[in-house]
């Protein structure tokens, strides 16, 4: 081994727990990286591989009824490659023995020939059997979301209201489908209140009189096909048949919540890990820097030997490379496994064949060369001042520091103590290192602040939209909109104490060249029991007239403006175009909302008086006693109960936040430990001779301890509130990368986040300082005190 290996593993070992710290901050920024974008790109092949599989369609339409005789009209389109058409209701479900209400969707295909889009996969359980007697129950295929999340297995009896009439649902099989990866009722984790039914075709369109047509259809495009000519060109041919307007992939509901979440991991899973990654580059440039200034001597007489520039600079860059190595001996396996405990979560919520946790060799190649890249480029200048130091030069010790008043004496500040002023002239001494070290520590303020704040969003978001905005108990979902009168027959129900209708109508909104899809909800005139409330937790503006009320991220994407006019076009009964005045605008916190008068909305329609939900308010305990009564209602899609819906979806939400907020506490307090650390152990290498003589000179140890501790307590009484500030434009930050058509992040953050952020940087430091009070204590005076002339 050569003398400089020697020297090399001599100092590691002499510095070994600074190398671990530094160590374990690069183990986290890699860490980091392989955690998030292992994981989500596990989710994104497995989704793209399931797509591909399956077959999954590129453009979607529905219908209200059309002969089968319209799928070759169909196919004749430029750029439709293939056809495919179903029929498909939506339906009352019901277990035996739980009251919760579930709405199914029933999905009719033919058992004797497989689909060429969106193809089912079995998962467990068998296929469909050809059709089912009236009499006997219909075998069914389950979506595996629904079937995990309530327990069912092949052989389970389920009931469902089908046209009317309560039939028995026999699940013969567990399946998964690409239109439903994601599957949660109303754009929530929880799939306890939704599921997907296959059964046979003949079964479900005898049930609703559609033999020999359909209401839902597929489309596989061409290559190189035009899916906005082809939108167009489909929703055209479909008009006359009640159709609704034809919309591609990215639009499809599951595939839209997929796409979401890929982008905002891949934004979260590059931006922390870069923030670990930088303060690991700025802790190896002070720990070389520090090396190399207390090796003068050394450098020297290795230059006197003949040992060449290349030599020693490479002897302190492979002194880098093993702490880098040694935090990717650390962080590579870690990352691998938090990407699976991801990966689980991800499977959870959505559901994907052979879907598990893979680390691409491209991430990994990546990530390392990142890694080792910052690292060199951190401790470049460093290195390079070893090549720069003249032997003559290098055998004298350091020049010494140049100390001047403090900022606070020159503002006038004099009554100081000796000590505060020794404390206070040391940091501003170098600047750059102290304003580097409070970043640092800063940095995993922010960081804490960042990862409790999912708990604080996922909290304002629940507390604004079941308890301000809807503020009834139970939503009742018509099978379609019925005169209003109906909410007479629901106010007679048990414990019910108000009733309040609203309208919901599927429309296409178009300003010039900029057209969305979307649908228009309409409101009493003075709700009570469903408001709008925007992200500052206020009701937005009341709705008056014939005008709308959108979300603003609607109004942008349409480059309207409060006092514009906008073209909507109804999707739904009797299609038509109207103009409608934009009344105001709300920034709310779910989806591109519009919202209208219902009775001025009726109007528009040039409709009666009709609805199509009805809010309740009931009294306390009669839920239960209402839901039952609903079930004899045929005209009732859904019932849902708030308490239940709340309940479920904090039971899944609660669990994923705690595992991300405590992840992200762990790694943001291995960057306090090794910033607060390092710094104290530099400056009491640099600082040995100094309080040795002041332990001489009749200082106590706790005194001798207090000027050092004291630029620590300083650091981070600074750092705290900068880290606090920080956190909040880090949060902002976030929320605006990761905003999408389904959600927006509402920058809430507790004081409670606050102060779990400042007691955990706490805890580190105070570790940190122990650690190196001890060695302090142990300070041998002799030694130290020894000069070189």
């Amino acid at each position: 081994m050569k003398a400089l290996d020697h020297k090399l593993l001599r100092d590691l070992r002499l510095m070994w727990s600074q190398a671990l710290t530094i160590a374990l901050v690069v183990a986290s920024g890699i860490g980091g990286f392989i955690t998030s974008l292992s994981a989500v790109e596990s989710l994104a092949l497995a989704r793209d591989r399931f797509y591909a599989e399956a077959r999954f369609a590129d453009v979607f339409a529905s219908v209200k009824r059309a002969p089968n005789a319209l799928e070759a009209v169909l196919r004749e389109v430029p750029g439709v490659a293939d056809v495919q058409t179903t029929v498909e209701q939506i339906v009352r479900v019901e277990i035996d023995g739980l009251a919760d209400p579930v709405i199914g969707q029933l999905i009719g295909i033919d058992p004797r020939a497989p689909s060429r889009m969106n193809q089912v996969t079995l998962r467990n359980g068998q296929g469909l059997m050809d059709s089912s007697d009236s009499d006997r129950s219909i075998p069914v295929l389950v979506s595996a979301g629904f079937a995990d999340a309530r327990g069912l297995q092949p052989g389970a009896r389920l009931w469902a209201q089908i046209n009317g009439k309560r039939r028995a649902l026999t699940v013969v099989g567990i399946a998964l489908s690409p239109e439903f990866v994601f599957a949660g009722l109303m754009g929530s984790p929880d799939q306890r209140g939704f599921g997907v039914f296959w059964l046979p075709r003949d079964t479900l369109a005898a049930a609703y009189d559609m033999d020999g047509a359909f209401n839902r259809i597929a489309i596989k495009l061409a290559p190189g096909a035009s899916e906005h000519a082809v939108v167009e060109q489909v929703s055209r041919r479909i008009a006359r048949y009640g159709g609704r307007e034809a919309y591609g992939r990215t639009d499809q509901p599951s595939n839209a919540m997929l796409d979401a979440e890929i982008k905002s991991q891949y934004v979260i899973g590059t931006l922390l890990p870069s923030i670990f990654l930088g303060v690991a580059a700025f802790l190896l440039n002070v720990v070389v820097s520090r090396l190399v200034a207390t090796q003068r001597e050394q450098i020297a007489a290795l230059k006197a030997l003949g040992y060449p520039n290349r030599s020693i600079g490479a002897h302190y860059l492979k002194m880098v490379l093993l702490i880098v190595l040694a935090g990717l001996s650390i962080g590579v396996p870690f990352g691998d496994w938090l990407g699976g405990l991801f990966t689980g979560l991800y499977a959870e919520s959505f559901q994907l064949p052979g879907f598990v946790h893979v680390m691409p060799a491209w991430l990994l190649v990546v990530s390392m060369s990142i890694t080792i890249g910052t690292a060199v480029l951190g401790t470049l200048n460093a290195i390079l001042t070893t090549v720069r130091l003249a032997p003559a030069e290098a055998m004298h010790p350091p020049a010494p520091g140049r100390y001047r008043r403090t900022l606070v004496e020159r503002l006038g500040i004099t009554r100081i103590s000796p000590a505060l002023r020794m404390i206070l002239r040391n940091m501003e001494r170098r600047p750059l290192r102290t304003s580097l070290s409070i970043g640092g520590v800063a940095a995993s303020v922010a960081i804490v602040v960042m990862g409790n704040f999912f708990r604080d969003a996922i909290d304002f978001l629940v507390d604004s939209q079941f308890n301000l905005a809807m503020r009834s108990d139970v939503i009742v979902w018509m099978t379609e909109a019925v005169d209003d009168s109906a909410r007479h027959e629901l106010a007679r129900l048990p414990g019910v104490i108000a009733v309040e209708s609203g309208r919901d109508v599927p429309v296409r909104f178009i300003n010039g060249h900029l057209s969305e899809r979307g649908q228009i909800q309409g409101f009493e005139r003075n709700p009570e029991l469903r408001r709008i409330i925007d992200t500052d937790n206020r009701e937005a503006s009341r709705l008056q007239g014939d005008g709308l009320v959108m979300t603003d991220r609607l109004a942008a994407k349409l480059d309207l403006r409060v006092g514009d006019r906008v073209r909507v076009e109804v999707l739904e009964g009797r299609q038509r175009a109207v103009e409608v005045p934009l009344a105001a605008t709300a920034r709310e916190m779910m989806g591109l909302n519009a919202y209208m008068e219902r009775r001025a909305l009726n109007r528009l329609l040039e409709e009666g008086d009709r609805s199509s939900q009805f809010s309740l308010a009931v009294e306390r305990g009669s839920e239960p006693a209402l839901i039952e009564a609903t079930k004899g209602m045929p005209r009732i899609v859904g019932t849902f109960s708030k308490s239940t819906m709340l309940r479920n979806m904090e039971e899944i939400s609660a669990r994923n936040i705690r595992i991300i907020s405590s992840i992200l506490t762990l790694f943001a307090a291995v960057i306090a430990v090794g910033v607060v650390y390092n710094n104290a152990r530099i400056a009491l290498a640099e600082r040995t001779w100094e309080l040795a003589s002041l332990r001489v000179l009749g200082f106590t140890r706790a005194e001798v301890s207090g000027l050092l501790l004291g630029e620590m307590a300083i650091g981070i009484a600074i750092a705290l509130p900068l880290g606090m500030v920080m956190g909040y434009g880090l949060v902002i930050l976030i929320a605006d990368l990761t905003q999408s058509d389904q959600f927006y992040f509402p920058v809430v953050i507790q004081p409670r986040t606050y102060a779990i952020a400042g007691l955990a940087v706490l805890v580190s430091g105070v570790a940190s300082a122990l650690v190196v009070r001890r060695r302090i204590d142990r300070l041998d005076m002799v030694a130290a005190l020894k000069t070189r002339e």
